[in-house]
């Protein structure tokens, strides 16, 4: 079992990186750690999550789901009320979703840029060695796939390259006729005219993104304002914890504007340690994230959370989280910005991954489903017992969350504990069933309601 310091000792621990480098060499030999008290959903979840206090490891918990794929005839299991299968098969690496005004479907099938500084050392070593048995070390396809179920059945019997030679692509938007990608380092966009099944021409930049040689957090997101007017681009942390120096953190942790018409970028909201999905609340008008909190202060620390995004807020990181719980691992601290840190919204359990997001409006699944937002949990890697692995519903009441969330797809991992598949993206297709792209299985699966609504 993890030898484990005092809280009291935890809140003041500096976390010295040699002890850092030792604990990873000897979470090997110990095989990762053993089990804690601890159960999924325990703490971290809702609109006033518990928090436990924070605690210091001699060796941090590493407990990796090996990614196996899905066995013939074997599928998630969807919730009561719910089905599934397989919209479309045999992806590399599918991890975003965008759907077209025409019902195509459109997936970047892409992984990590090189990234020759992110991380040097020992515990750098380790931890490539272990998102290679989560499934992410892959290469990068570079690609978008348009997917087209001409007949109307919920699988695609069409595929073909939308877009190719791109550099680890990820979010997507039309604009009128121009569509929009943002890969790892820019945002570029291409001439578009409705049913095209390939992009023409060669891109044109309209923005750069924080890449760099580091670049930890490498995916970039994409949403459109309801004018067009605006893309926001959400941009995570160079580091867990600030631990590469904060001058590497330039524009990052953050959502970006761009203005289209004068390309000028300006930070809207920070402190968001890794904003990933992002979706309009429609009754409101609100911008709304899923963010990636930091690891290694707990199996219950730090809870991913959904919140709205304030034009100019700030949400902690890496100073605080959850509003002023100080971080007392980053040096030098800025109780100045820790006294106006943003609670967030809704807690949505610690290291469960939460990544995709899309809102519920225009869905065709139970009445239960009919106003929240769906969000896709890529699942923990160092947290015992496992969390995440599933797609959830956040109700909500008016603009604002309301109860616990709701499985929507789960049985994302076997009975031993392996990965058979791992949500990332969410949408909605054009007929309201939820779509979902899972990065170790491959597929895109397509999620309906089992009767009529």
């Amino acid at each position: 079992m993890p030898a484990r310091l005092s809280s009291a000792t935890a809140a003041a621990c500096s976390y010295r990186a040699s002890s850092l480098k030792l604990g990873w060499a000897l979470g090997l030999t110990m095989a990762a750690a053993a089990a804690v008290s601890a159960e999924p959903g325990a703490v971290g979840y809702g609109s006033n999550p518990a928090l436990p206090a924070p605690e210091a490891y001699l060796i941090p918990t590493v407990n990796v789901a090996k990614a196996v794929g899905w066995p013939a005839g074997v599928q998630p299991k969807p919730a009561a009320g719910l089905s599934v299968q397989a919209f479309a098969a045999g992806l590399d690496h599918p991890r975003w979703i965008y759907v077209l005004p025409n019902n195509d479907v459109l997936v970047a099938e892409t992984n990590a840029p090189p990234r020759p500084k992110d991380g040097q050392g020992l515990k750098a070593w380790f931890t490539k060695l272990f998102m290679k048995k989560a499934g992410a070390g892959v290469p990068s396809a570079n690609r978008i796939t348009l997917l087209r179920d001409t007949d109307g059945d919920g699988v695609a019997d069409l595929r073909l390259p939308f877009a190719e030679g791109l550099n680890s692509p990820f979010g997507m938007v039309l604009i009128g006729d121009r569509f929009y990608v943002a890969n790892t380092d820019a945002i570029v966009r291409f001439d578009y005219k409705s049913g095209q099944t390939q992009l023409a021409g060669p891109p044109v930049q309209v923005a750069e993104l924080p890449g760099g040689p580091i670049n930890h957090h490498w995916t970039k997101n994409l949403v459109a304002s309801a004018d067009g007017s605006k893309l926001y681009a959400s941009v995570g942390s160079n580091s867990n914890a600030a631990e590469n120096g904060i001058e590497a953190e330039q524009d990052r942790a953050a959502i970006l504007e761009i203005d289209l018409a004068s390309g000028s970028r300006r930070v809207f909201a920070s402190g968001l340690r890794n904003p990933v999905g992002m979706a309009w609340e429609p009754g409101s008008g609100a911008l709304w994230t899923v963010v990636n909190e930091r690891d290694e202060l707990g199996d219950n620390l730090v809870p991913d959370y959904l919140t709205s995004v304030r034009d100019g807020g700030f949400y902690g990181w890496p100073y605080s989280y959850f509003g002023g719980h100080v971080d007392a691992r980053v040096r030098p601290q800025r109780p100045d910005l820790v006294s106006k840190a943003l609670v967030p919204d809704y807690g949505l359990g610690a290291h469960t991954a939460s990544l995709g997001l899309v809102a519920a409006a225009g869905n065709s699944l139970p009445e239960r489903f009919a106003q929240g937002m769906f969000i896709g949990q890529h699942g923990s890697w160092n947290r015992q017992p496992r969390s995440g692995y599933k797609v959830i519903f956040v109700p909500f009441a008016g603009a604002q969350p309301q109860g616990m969330p709701q499985d929507v797809l789960d049985g994302f991992l076997n009975d031993e504990g392996q990965a058979m598949g791992r949500p990332v993206g969410v949408a909605l297709d054009r007929r309201g069933a939820l779509l979902v792209a899972d990065d170790v299985g491959n597929v895109i699966w397509r999620v309906t309601g089992s009767g009529k609504r």
